[in-house]
Order: structure tokens, then C-alpha cells, then sequence
């Protein structure tokens, strides 16, 4: 109560010679009329000391009055009546009475007519609107008044701020009001405030200092420019870690895109050009099934991950029975036939489907960002892909790791004959492991149909760059694939801003035929008999 005793004579004192309010017996409907009605002039001057009349009045309805001021919903009928329009019918507007809240159904246009603002009355209300807000016992509601109030205080919201901050118990309103009042006072010309910003990184700190450092007071000038060199020193580390964050979530990208192929290239040694046309099936279940859960776009994700595995899964074994085991030891003519099996998938979408792209409904849940601070902020549809990468890549690790699928695929990939004189049926190791590929190429899709648009030449994007890692991390090496996914997506980001996208691949790729000659089998050469066949 004395904080808001306080602003009531604050605001109060330039009104000192205005007409007095009714007495304090006088019935609340009648004190809101008389407050309307101080709106309802022409005057912009005098409409600018009515909003500050209605701010000190403490109208439980005064922030709905304000509010729809601000929107041009604030009406008068031609009886003098104010009303609220909420909504329009034909030619005629919903309005619900401004003094008693009641709804009085459809009024025509021409009988109402609007208090008009101007710009300045719309700052002055926003602050208003703020500064109510700022008393709410909603803590999201004053998280969001004292973040629109930085940049926006003036002299009287200056001269209450520091009571705000002795009372307020939330660290972030208590910090953004802190920054919107030192911003304020660096712009009056005050050296201690520019101190309070040399650390922020909030962009209208970094206004307010710019305008300081141009200042004709030296002492404040040296200060601002000293608090700006501060800044860009965080900025840098800041972009910096923007750039590693996008980099490695291209690199998850990669990671899935490419593991199911590194499993498939290093046990079977097949050179499957297809593989780009099963990440686009997987991202076309994604879509299916949004078709088939209209309105649930999340439930309709976590349903296509079984679902797009299983797709691509099948549809790999089906090539693998259907045309590559009978193309073994002959790498050319295996690599001319899934080319041909792209080509078939790609046509058959663009038939059954369509040859536009479609789009992926993001959940709510994996919308939206991460502030870290000012400057960073992760986005957390990438956040949940290299999260889901990793899951995928550990998966895997299992699998290969313990499991008898997992130990037959080893045998076979470090020497197949040894592997099937032991009596482990190669051809069938083959089928399954082509099938685990295909279906991890799927979950690919899955994750990518939420970072791009779901078209028929999705895949072309990523077969590429799916072989570079693989070579590049060590044929059959899940580690390798995922040191040399990571990698190349960092490189790839840090490369792009100057290079271009184009050129940035082509260093990429000039990069890894040197290291290819140096290194021919990769960061993580296979072990075994045959590992050097």
C-alpha cells in the first residue's frame, strides 16, 4: 500500500488544478462514467492527463479500459453510452457495456463512434498498461509488463521503478526493471547507470550506449564506449556458440542421415544410391500421419518414428531381396540399380502423392526457443533432433553391441567367410542388416520433416554429404560416423557465413579427398582379417 500511495501522488500532482472526482460515497458506476467521459474529448493533451486519471483511479476496470483504448475498441453509442466492441456480425459490431460488462448483442457502425489517439497516447498507454500490470499477483503477466517496459520508461515511471525493485521478489521482473531504469538513465546523461549496462546484451542497451558514447560529456562518452567494447567481446563468444549450436545440430543431421548407411556400406560393401529416397519415405510417414491424426501434431510425431522406421525398413528389404542380392561382388552394376530405385521412389511419390512439398506441423512442444540470454537462444526443434540423434546412435551401439544380430553383423563385416564357415547364415545377416539401415534412414526423415518442407527430391539434399561422413569417419564405424558427423556440420556452419553454401561444400569436399589420401581408411579404420579388403 505505500508504494501505491506513492504513485497515486506522483501522477497526482500534475493534475493538481483538475476538476475534482466525486465524492467517495458517489456510486462506482457513476465515478467510471466520469472517467470515460475525461477519455471522450478532443483534445490529445487532455486525453493524455485522463489515461493518467484513470491509472491513479484504481478501477478494477480501468486496465480493460486502457487496453481497449489502445485497440480502438473503446466506443461511444450516440446516448452518451461507452462500450467495449468484441467482435463483428455482418455490418454491425458485438459490444458488451464498458461500465457493467453486460453483453448488448449488435450494434450498427454508424451509431458508435471511436476515441481517437495518436502516437504518442499509444506509448503512453502501453506504459500504462505496464505499469498496472506490474501490480498483478500474475507472475507471468509482470514478467512480460517489465520486459515491454525496457526501452519505454519516462520520468514518472522512473521516479516509482525503485519502489518496484525494493518489493519485487522475482529475479527476472526484478532484473529486467533494473535494466529498463538504468536505460533510462543513461539517456539522461548519468554516469553511474552506464556501468549497470556495460554487461547487458539486450540490443536497447546497446542503443542507449551508442547515443552516450556520442555524448558531449567526455567523462560519459569514454565510459559508453568502454561498456560497448565490453559487449562486443560477449557477443562474439555468444555468436560463436550460436554457430557451434547450429553446427552440431546439422551435424545430428548428418549422424542420421548417414549411420544407417554406414552400417549397410560396411557390412555389405553395397553402394546404395537409394538410401536418399528411404530418409524421404520416412519423412512422407511423418506427413501420413498428420493426415491421419488432423489436429494432433504431436501424437502424430511420436507415432511416426515406429511407423517411418518400419516403412523404410520394409522397403529396404524389399530392394535388398528384390535386386541387390542378386548384384553381389559387383559394385558398379549395384550402384546403377538403387540409382534406378531412386529414381523409381522419387516418381512414384510425385504419382501417388504429389510433386509439391508438404508441410510438417511442428508441436507446440518442440516450438519456440531456449533464452540463454540476450544474444542466445537455441531453438528446440534442433534441440530435440540432436537429442534424438544421440538416442538413435546409442541404439545402434546396443544393438551391435549386445545382441546376437549385433554380434553375427560384426562377424560378417570383419570377415565373411570365417563368419559363415562358424555357421552364421550370411545371406539372412545381410537382410537384416540392410533392413536396420534403411529403417534408421526413416527415423532421418522422421526428424527431418521438422526442420524442412517434406518433398519428393528430399533426399538428393543429403546422400552426398551421408557418403562424405561415412568415408570420412571410417567405412562401418558407428563412432567414426558420429565424430565425422559432428565435425563436418560445425565446419560446414563456420565455413557458410563467409564462403557461401555452395563453395563451403566444396572446401568440405576438397578437405576430405586430402584427408582421404593421407588417412585412406578414415578416422576410424575397421579392425579384423579382412579389414583390409
Amino acid at each position: 500500500m505505500p508504494l501505491l500511495l506513492m504513485l497515486l501522488l506522483l501522477l497526482w500532482l500534475p493534475l493538481a488544478q483538475a476538476e475534482d472526482l466525486p465524492s467517495a460515497t458517489a456510486e462506482s458506476d457513476d465515478t467510471g462514467l466520469y472517467l470515460l467521459q475525461t477519455l471522450d474529448v478532443a483534445s490529445f493533451q487532455d486525453k493524455a492527463e485522463a489515461i493518467r486519471l484513470i491509472v491513479t483511479s484504481d478501477d478494477p476496470r480501468a486496465r480493460n479500459w486502457l487496453s481497449a483504448l489502445l485497440e480502438g475498441n473503446l466506443q461511444r453509442e450516440r446516448s452518451g453510452r461507452f462500450v467495449l466492441v468484441e467482435g463483428t456480425s455482418g455490418r454491425d459490431l458485438l459490444v458488451s457495456d464498458a461500465l457493467s460488462g453486460e453483453a448488448l448483442g449488435a450494434i450498427n457502425r454508424r451509431d458508435l463512434s471511436r476515441i481517437s489517439i495518436n502516437n504518442p497516447l499509444r506509448n503512453q498507454l502501453r506504459s500504462a498498461l505496464a505499469l498496472i500490470d506490474l501490480y498483478s499477483s500474475d507472475l507471468n503477466l509482470r514478467r512480460a509488463s517489465a520486459e515491454r517496459l525496457i526501452g519505454e520508461v519516462d520520468a514518472t515511471l522512473a521516479a516509482v521503478l525503485p519502489d518496484f525493485l525494493d518489493e519485487e521478489t522475482d529475479r527476472r521482473v526484478h532484473q529486467r526493471l533494473s535494466l529498463a531504469l538504468a536505460i533510462y538513465r543513461v539517456e539522461q546523461g548519468e554516469l553511474a547507470a552506464v556501468e549497470q549496462l556495460s554487461g547487458s546484451l539486450h540490443s536497447r542497451a546497446r542503443v542507449a550506449l551508442t547515443r552516450a558514447q556520442s555524448s558531449d560529456d567526455a567523462q560519459l562518452s569514454e565510459a559508453a564506449r568502454q561498456a560497448l567494447l565490453g559487449i562486443e567481446q560477449k557477443l562474439k563468444l555468444n555468436r560463436a556458440a550460436e554457430t557451434l549450436y547450429f553446427g552440431l545440430s546439422m551435424g545430428s543431421v548428418l549422424v542420421l542421415a548417414a549411420i544407417g548407411l554406414a552400417i549397410t556400406f560396411g557390412v555389405m560393401g553395397v553402394i546404395n544410391m537409394a538410401h536418399g529416397e528411404l530418409i524421404m519415405l520416412g519423412a512422407y510417414t511423418t506427413w501420413a500421419m498428420q493426415q491421419l491424426l488432423p489436429g494432433q501434431p504431436g501424437l502424430a510425431l511420436l507415432l511416426s518414428i515406429p511407423a517411418g522406421f518400419m516403412v523404410a525398413g520394409l522397403t529396404g528389404i524389399a530392394i535388398e531381396r528384390g535386386v541387390i542380392q542378386f548384384l553381389k561382388g559387383r559394385p558398379l552394376e549395384t550402384l546403377l540399380a538403387t540409382f534406378g530405385i531412386s529414381l523409381i521412389l522419387q516418381q512414384l511419390v510425385r504419382t501417388v502423392i504429389s510433386p509439391l512439398n508438404r508441410t510438417v506441423v511442428t508441436p507446440e512442444w518442440m516450438s519456440g526457443s531456449i533464452a540463454i540470454n540476450d544474444a542466445l537462444s537455441l531453438t528446440l526443434n534442433r534441440l530435440y533432433i540432436m537429442a534424438f540423434a544421440l538416442l538413435v546412435f546409442a541404439a545402434l551401439i546396443y544393438i551391435l553391441r549386445r545382441t546376437r544380430l549385433g554380434l553375427e553383423v560384426r562377424a560378417v563385416t570383419q570377415n565373411r567367410n570365417m563368419a559363415r564357415s562358424m555357421g552364421i547364415r550370411a545371406t539372412r545377416v545381410d537382410m537384416l542388416t540392410f533392413g536396420l539401415g534403411s529403417g534408421v534412414a526413416g527415423l532421418a526423415g522422421v526428424a527431418l520433416s521438422q526442420l524442412t518442407n517434406v518433398g519428393p527430391n528430399l533426399g538428393q539434399a543429403y546422400i552426398i554429404d551421408s557418403f562424405m561422413v561415412v568415408v570420412f569417419g571410417g567405412v562401418g564405424n558407428l563412432w567414426g560416423t558420429l565424430v565425422a558427423g559432428m565435425s563436418l556440420g560445425v565446419i560446414n556452419q563456420i565455413l557458410e557465413p563467409w564462403a557461401g553454401a555452395v563453395l563451403a561444400k566444396i572446401l568440405v569436399l576438397v578437405f576430405i579427398i586430402l584427408f582421404i589420401q593421407k588417412r585412406p581408411r578414415g578416422l576410424f579404420p575397421q579392425k579384423g582379417r579382412a579389414a583390409g579388403d
